[in-house]
């Protein structure tokens, strides 16, 4: 499938973007101060070994890369991870190495986090019981002690620590922070006939975003928790899809990205080879109305339809087990998953002709 932001049909796809690489690379005849270093038997064969790494696709994909990079410079990202992207070190640092490059690059990126599974077995760990309802955690007082410590402790000290080894000048928030998220407590609602508490839930009221402003402008990149608060400053648990919508319709972000560990979105729930490729707010409603979605996709399709009509012109679901999925969903035209716009009538004719489309 051919998909460009800049709505040209004929660019082409670059291959990975390469990874910095961490040993000696130096061509043979730049090696002069090794070889004198090294014991004069070794100097012949030190001075005589090519450069066998070949730089042409290196090439490629920055020349393919420089149109999105001129786009994209001075742009908000919005990247919303959940849990299980930080169920081990390796795939926590796959992506933050990924998005290190986008910022490098002058991209602004908001991080915002979940931790599903971490506060699933931290529940267990304290024997306190998990109960969802519709893709929601209902929060009792226990649950929200939890939440804290896994959401602000745990893992956004875990994402920290690997910016800060990565060079990434970040900051750790929530939404408690400088007021930067208002919320009010969901009140009971009737789900098929129950009337359903949530406990300390809440429903977002306003995004600050001068405070994520302030942070860009002094060269940093804000690391967001989904806790949250009202004015009495009571701590309320928001969803963190919902919580980076609402950021990226505040930011009027040119992206909210979501990464999840399906491959994007799906016609069928269990069956990988269902992606959607493309869709509009229409189709999305088509797809969860035929019953496509899950319970954990249901608050990601509302938070895409949010942000969406908030502003954002595009919102991409990509799975962080595919091997630098986020470079490839931003920097060539094919992406890796499913990308959903206002209308179809905003892609190109050989974007809206592509296979995937949601019907």
């Amino acid at each position: 499938m051919s998909r460009s932001p800049t709505r040209c049909s004929t660019a082409r796809a670059a291959p990975c973007w390469p990874r910095p690489r961490t040993a000696c690379t130096r061509r043979w005849r730049c090696c002069t101060a090794c070889s004198a270093r090294a014991e004069p038997s070794t100097r012949r064969t030190m001075n005589m070994v090519p450069h066998r790494s070949d730089p042409t696709a290196v090439i490629a994909a920055l020349r393919s890369a420089v149109p999105y990079i001129r786009l994209y410079k001075g742009q908000v990202f919005v990247i919303k991870a959940g849990g299980a992207v930080f169920g081990d070190v390796a795939s926590t640092r796959a992506l933050i190495e990924q998005i290190a490059i986008l910022h490098h690059l002058g991209i602004r990126v908001v991080l915002v986090h979940g931790g599903g599974p971490q506060l699933d077995e931290m529940q267990r760990s304290l024997g306190i019981e998990t109960r969802m309802v519709r893709g929601r955690r209902v929060t009792d007082d226990r649950t929200l002690d939890a939440t804290t410590m896994v959401l602000n402790g745990l893992i956004n000290t875990r994402i920290l620590a690997i910016c800060r080894e990565l060079g990434i000048g970040a900051v750790g928030l929530s939404g408690v922070d400088a007021g930067l998220v208002n919320a009010l407590r969901r009140p009971p609602v009737q789900i098929d006939g129950e009337s359903v508490d949530y406990g300390f839930v809440g429903d977002i009221v306003s995004v600050d975003a001068a405070v994520l402003r302030k942070q860009f402008d002094a060269g940093l990149m804000p690391v967001v928790s989904p806790l949250s608060a009202d004015d009495a400053g009571c701590v309320l648990n928001v969803n963190a899809d919902t919580v980076a919508a609402s950021i990226g319709a505040a930011l009027g972000a040119e992206k909210l990205i979501l990464c999840t560990g399906a491959p994007g979105i799906l016609e069928r729930a269990d069956d990988p080879r269902s992606l959607v490729s493309y869709t509009d707010l229409a189709g999305l409603r088509r797809l969860e109305s035929a019953g496509s979605f899950e319970a954990g996709m249901l608050p990601k399709a509302s938070a895409i339809e949010a942000a969406i009509k908030g502003g954002v012109r595009r919102v991409h679901v990509i799975s962080f087990r595919v091997r630098d999925s986020l470079l490839a969903e931003v920097f060539t035209n094919e992406g890796t998953g499913t990308l959903i716009v206002a209308d179809i009538q905003a892609l190109t004719p050989a974007e809206q002709h592509a296979e995937g489309a949601a019907p």
